[in-house]
């Protein structure tokens, strides 16, 4: 479990100025687009966004004090997930504005000149509980922008070629001087006439009208882990829409929704349920059948079980996403009440009646309780 106070390098007591300054320093060091875009670089930039986003709100920041990243979940596996490079860059964009306000000019954050990628798409999956014990390959079919067959992806007639912009000389971006009382200041803004591309097309395709894409459709396998949960997505890198004039696909985002399953509660990897049994099984004891994610199993009820007592069949729940082990299933037994009897069934219970008298003003403390108490702990 990460230490996200060691992450940014901050005391346990750091004050939020703090934080915010230790995230700055380490970003400007580890940013993708001032290491090339290197892996290592990449996967120290998302820790380091996801420690900042955490400690800089105060209510997770409360909660990772207490509970560490299991505070986070909630006691519910969906309900945080660790950032992705996307979210991380978002994250730093949001509170930063990007390297313009960082390292003094537009340059690596802002936008770069030549070919732009396309957007990316988020395609909703879903999956009912079976398939996510198991896993699952889905088929998608997508609407896609793809590259112009008739222009090759330049934008530009057949026989004819993009020319470079002639305001800004092919760089895509133009810088203003301006002087001021505290010296020269140089503004650097992408070029109004090639929108940053570097670029112009004189003679535009006529298939495309010089975007270099047309409108097509994919068929797309995706192959889906077992553990997953509602609101989780895959990150799939370079097939979504083409860029314009050349630009590079954007990625898919397939995003999951998991289909509520009338037999279990879900808690990240572990499910419940409920099992109704009558008086003799619970007084004598008996094996009894209960509901698994991908078929029926056997519960073996002791004699003098209390009804409400919960069993815990280890491994029996679902998978964890991308890592070893499964969850488990609890299983709650709960006494069946009939809603009327009569004849035999009716004296036999009035005999019972007779015999047994009142019960006990209590038991011991169930599950749920004992639960309860370690948690106000």
């Amino acid at each position: 479990m990460a230490d996200f106070y060691a992450v940014l390098g901050v005391p346990r007591d750091a004050s939020d100025d703090d934080i915010k300054k230790a995230y700055r320093r380490l970003a400007m060091q580890w940013h993708p687009d001032r290491n090339g875009g290197a892996k290592e670089a990449e996967e120290k930039f998302k820790e380091i966004t996801e420690a900042y986003d955490v400690l800089r709100d105060p209510q997770k920041r409360a909660a990772f004090d207490r509970y560490g990243e299991a505070g986070l979940r909630g006691g519910s596996q969906s309900a945080y997930e660790h950032v992705d490079l996307s979210e991380a860059l978002n994250i730093f964009m949001r509170d930063f504005g990007g390297f313009g306000d960082l390292f003094g000019g537009a340059a690596g954050g802002g936008r770069r000149s030549g070919p732009r990628t396309g957007a990316d798409i988020k395609v909703p999956l879903a999956l009912t509980l079976t398939e996510v014990a198991t896993g699952v390959e889905k088929t998608v079919v997508m609407k896609v922008l793809d590259s112009c067959d008739k222009c090759e992806g330049s934008g530009a007639e057949p026989g004819t070629k993009p020319q470079a912009c002639g305001t800004c000389g092919g760089a895509g971006e133009v810088r203003r001087a301006q002087r001021s009382f505290f010296g020269q200041f140089v503004s650097v803004a992408p070029c109004p006439t090639c929108a940053g591309e570097g670029v112009v097309v004189a003679a535009p395709c006529k298939k495309c009208r010089g975007e270099g894409r047309v409108r097509a459709e994919r068929t797309l396998k995706i192959q889906i882990p077992a553990g997953v949960a509602t609101g989780q997505y895959m990150t799939l890198r370079g097939v979504g829409n083409v860029g314009p004039r050349g630009g590079t696909r954007g990625d898919v985002l397939a995003v999951f929704e998991v289909e509520d399953d009338d037999r279990f509660d879900r808690d990240g990897e572990d499910l419940f349920c409920e099992a109704l049994v009558t008086y003799p099984q619970l007084v004598f004891g008996a094996d009894i059948r209960v509901p698994g994610v991908t078929g029926d199993l056997s519960l073996r009820v002791p004699s003098g079980t209390q009804s409400g007592t919960v069993f815990h069949l280890r491994g029996r729940g679902l998978p964890r996403v991308n890592a070893s082990g499964t969850g488990d299933l609890h299983v709650k037994v709960q006494l069946w009440t009939p809603q009327s009897v009569d004849g035999d069934e009716k004296s036999t219970i009035e005999r019972l009646s007779s015999l047994q008298g009142q019960a006990p003003p209590q038991r011991e403390k169930g599950f749920w309780s004992k639960m309860k108490e370690a948690l106000r702990a």
